[in-house]
């Protein structure tokens, strides 16, 4: 029997308050609410992610405009185009290829060079193509002297040589997704995990977020001063561990959790927690050292407004505030009438 993990009580608690009121900031200022919208100085002074990484503002575009856009397409387009955005992260990068090309990229773009070109375009017009949330693998393991190209190689040698999104059509599992995408270059545990998550937010495919998870390096540091001993649970299983005791811990504390509008905690939420625990332990409890002593970004509300659109297989978005009860057809449009934050 496996030794079950040793939590470090305080810290511990910290993880399930944090994921409470940091929820309860979300949905405060989605009702319209004027901030602050939490009395947490923390809270208050730094930026957190939100705690279901669906909310957060890149997958929301991701979620609204690629994995859900309504121009017509195959399947493997949308998976390929579902990748390529997380690749880059960046909305304006997308917005410039779509631009260029007119209409959402395709693999016949990829195929003649089309997709190649409007990146080159959107790199002279934004300058940087990529996010700086996450740390990319940058080798030039396509022989291309440019990051971007080397990208676009790895596209080409997944969906054109390898056919990758017919195989992903076949896939029976989330860990079977995560498996193929691993096995290629530039793509780490870290990346082959998140790009996993988005293609499943995607009409294309369909299991369960708590089959599988993968700890990026933000968690494992938040599950090292969260647990005292993670006894005989890798990182991995201690996030499932969490994921299935929420619940429990929410009801001891006494702590108010409604989820998203009933979605429970999933396992990428979890481990994004930890991630984000580790990063308010930073103020909260100074003395639990790490390889990261500070919080970098301040709070800034963006003044940009974002209407809530989440995958229509949850069944979400009919009970978002001032939202209609609407169907998975055509979500570009019936997104125009979410609710706002």
């Amino acid at each position: 029997m496996k030794r079950p993990p040793v939590p470090r009580s305080r810290i511990y608690d910290l993880y399930w308050y944090f994921a409470s009121e940091r929820q309860q900031m979300f949905t405060r200022r989605v009702a319209g609410q004027p901030g602050p919208w939490t009395g947490d100085p923390i809270l208050r002074e730094f930026k957190f992610c939100n705690v279901y990484r669906a909310a957060d503002r890149v997958s929301q575009y991701m979620i609204r405009d690629v994995c859900y856009h309504d121009e017509p397409c195959a399947p493997e387009d949308r998976l390929f185009q579902i990748a390529a955005f997380r690749t880059f992260s960046k909305t304006a990068t997308w917005r410039t290829v779509r631009d260029v090309l007119g209409r959402y990229p395709t693999l016949d773009d990829l195929a003649d060079g089309s997709f190649t070109s409007a990146l080159d375009r959107a790199r002279q017009r934004n300058g940087g193509l990529y996010t700086g949330a996450f740390i990319l693998c940058a080798t030039d393991a396509y022989g291309q002297s440019a990051k971007h190209r080397n990208h676009v190689e790895l596209f080409r040698h997944m969906f054109l040589h390898d056919q990758l999104g017919g195989k992903l059509l076949d896939t029976r599992s989330l860990r079977e997704v995560y498996d193929l995408l691993h096995g290629y270059p530039l793509m780490g545990d870290f990346m082959s995990y998140q790009t996993t998550i988005d293609l499943n937010y995607s009409s294309v495919l369909g299991f369960s977020e708590n089959d599988f998870t993968q700890a990026g390096p933000g968690a494992v540091r938040g599950i090292r001063k969260v647990f005292q001993d993670p006894g005989d649970y890798t990182p991995a299983e201690i996030v499932l561990w969490m994921t299935e005791r929420q619940d429990e811990e929410f009801a001891r504390l006494g702590l108010s959790f409604g989820g998203l509008w009933g979605r429970p905690l999933h396992a990428v939420d979890c481990q994004g927690l930890f991630c984000e625990t580790d990063k308010y332990c930073r103020e909260a409890v100074p003395e639990l050292a790490s390889a990261r002593k500070r919080i970098k970004a301040r709070f800034t509300p963006t003044l940009e407004p974002i209407r809530l659109f989440f995958p229509p297989k949850w069944g979400i978005n009919q009970k978002l505030p001032g939202q209609p009860v609407f169907s998975a057809s055509r979500p570009a449009e019936q997104h125009a009438q979410g609710a706002l934050f």
